[in-house]
């Protein structure tokens, strides 16, 4: 225990913060298709009872060394037009969890109006102005383990597929060229994020997601090079840093023909071919259709549980990848020892009856080696020690500086 104290002046104590970025890559092969989606037991998809969402995780999900990586879920908005309560609901499916999830959603990371009202999710961010609303929503909620304390702004990337057919051509000759949902995609990013964000959110800072295209209908990149190389145009949802939750809007996944018909985004409607059977949308199809006449095929979306619309969205990614944010604070305190102190050693064994022991003769000057620099409350309570690598010889011919870092 120290017997001698010094205290910190202001100029000894200085405050840092420090931003630690780790980049964390998922691919498609993790997302879906590494682990058998059949067997619960050794499944890395895990739906609850609730039906609210689905969670992915990078393992199966029972197994110990499991991680957990994001939830995912769809919802829309009461006025939208995949709102079964305005058809009676026949034939619409978890209607009401889409419908609450969404209000939920909007509550947390929009808030509320000067009328009390819920905001919806803007699609450019402006919310006083007005504008289009993103009524339909796919969200994929981060968890606090790849997120950390926020997702560092301008490093989002999503590839999702958007060819049609997931199954053979119905000919019996086997998968046809456009089986694959891999053969088109888009990329979606915030690479404008760092210098244009939002901050009229209660949940904190946001941007808006933008995919390559332009155009109502832009062509897509040639076989070889399938990703989408053009400007980042369109806007198609919002990402929010602190809350790790990202909002894309459903109209990405209607058909060029029926983006309008939806009172979607006009711009949006990547999804070509369309969904074939039934049974394709059980591997991944996804396709929204006519919905307000209720012509052709009705939507996965709409008619789906969020669980199976999960699974079909999960089978049409192809890469996603983002830095995380540790924010790491800390206090740095300069211990200083001045050529008169900390020159005698607070251990008993310093002395043999009543002599240093260090010194040969009265004449020599008393030496002492700092091992260790506690630092200690008003009280003289201790609350932290640091240990030096080795001793430091110090006698009254030497100052010293210790530079302790306190961080939390």
């Amino acid at each position: 225990m120290a017997t001698t104290f010094k205290t910190f002046t202001e100029n000894d104590i200085v405050s840092s913060r420090t931003l630690l970025h780790e980049a964390i890559p998922i691919t498609g092969s993790i997302v879906s298709g590494t682990y058998l989606e059949t067997s619960t037991a050794t499944s890395n998809i895990r739906n609850y009872s609730h039906g609210m969402f689905q969670a992915v995780y990078d393992y199966p999900y029972l197994s110990s060394s499991s991680n957990h990586l994001f939830d995912l879920a769809v919802a829309y908005h009461t006025s939208s037009h995949m709102n079964g309560s305005g058809s009676g609901g026949t034939g619409y499916y978890d209607n009401d969890k889409k419908v609450n999830l969404y209000s939920q959603l909007s509550q947390v990371l929009m808030g509320y109006d000067a009328t009390g009202s819920i905001q919806q999710f803007d699609e450019d961010g402006d919310i006083t102005s007005g504008g289009s609303k993103l009524k339909e929503i796919i969200v994929m909620s981060f968890s606090r383990l790849l997120g950390k304390d926020e997702l560092k702004k301008g490093s989002f990337s999503l590839e999702l597929g958007v060819s049609g057919s997931h199954v053979t051509d119905g000919s019996g000759a086997g998968v046809n060229a456009w089986s694959s949902p891999f053969v088109r995609r888009i990329k979606i990013t915030d690479s404008h994020a760092p210098t244009d964000y939002r901050i009229n959110s209660p949940a904190g800072e946001y941007s808006i997601l933008k995919l390559n295209a332009t155009g109502s209908t832009p062509a897509f990149a040639s076989a070889g090079c399938p990703v989408r190389n053009a400007q980042e145009s369109s806007n198609c949802g919002l990402l929010f840093y602190q809350a790790g939750i990202a909002i894309l809007t459903a109209s990405i996944f209607a058909s060029g023909t029926t983006a309008a018909d939806l009172n979607l985004h006009p711009r949006h409607g990547f999804l070509s071919g369309t969904n074939g059977t039934a049974g394709s949308q059980a591997i991944g199809g996804f396709m929204i259709n006519a919905l307000p006449n209720r012509s052709g095929t009705i939507g996965e979306l709409m008619t789906g549980s969020v669980s199976g619309s999960a699974d079909a969205i999960r089978h049409r990614m192809y890469n996603l990848s983002f830095n995380n944010t540790t924010e790491l604070n800390s206090t740095i305190y300069f211990c200083r020892a001045n050529h008169n102190e900390f020159n005698y050693s607070s251990n008993p064994t310093y002395l043999t009856g009543s002599k240093i022991r260090v010194k040969e003769n009265t004449l020599d000057a008393p030496v002492s080696y700092i091992t260790t620099v506690g630092l200690y409350s008003a009280d003289n309570e201790l609350l932290a020690v640091a240990k030096l690598s080795e001793p430091l010889k110090k006698d009254p011919n030497t100052e010293l500086t210790l530079r302790v870092r306190l961080d939390y």
